[in-house]
């Protein structure tokens, strides 16, 4: 029960980071959902990093391990409103541009997760030896 509470907590400071991000970047119309596409490049960034360095190197408690990761990320990023614009780009006779959302979404969403793993495996690598990098 205690890790449903901290996933709790987590997810309602990410949802409020969602929301408060929403409002300063250009509305979902139906030209192209900027704004989601945004949101979930930064979350698929951030997550990469974070289990990486977290389960390397940086010792949290696992309950704030679930607070971040979890809930604040899955909180923050939204595949339902993903998946909603790229039905409304279809219904709406969008199809190029739907192709082009669903393309950005999962390729660079795959390819920021990688740089954060890899950014994760840098910062966590130990110096070598003799002081040169």
């Amino acid at each position: 029960m205690k890790d449903v509470l901290f996933v709790a907590a987590g997810g309602a400071i990410g949802t409020s980071a969602r929301y408060s991000l929403q409002l300063l970047l250009p509305a979902a119309g139906a030209d192209f959902p900027l704004g989601v596409l945004l949101m979930n490049w930064l979350g698929c960034l951030f997550l990469g990093w974070f289990f990486t360095v977290t389960l390397r190197s940086w010792r949290i408690k696992p309950h704030l391990r679930l607070a971040i990761g979890t809930g604040f990320t899955g909180g923050f990023t939204t595949f339902s409103t993903f998946a909603v614009d790229a039905v409304r780009l279809t219904v709406h006779d969008r199809m190029l541009t739907a192709v082009l959302y669903l393309l950005l979404s999962v390729g660079v969403g795959l390819l920021l997760t990688w740089a954060g793993i890899r950014l994760g495996t840098k910062m966590t690598q130990t110096a070598p030896k003799g002081g040169r990098l």
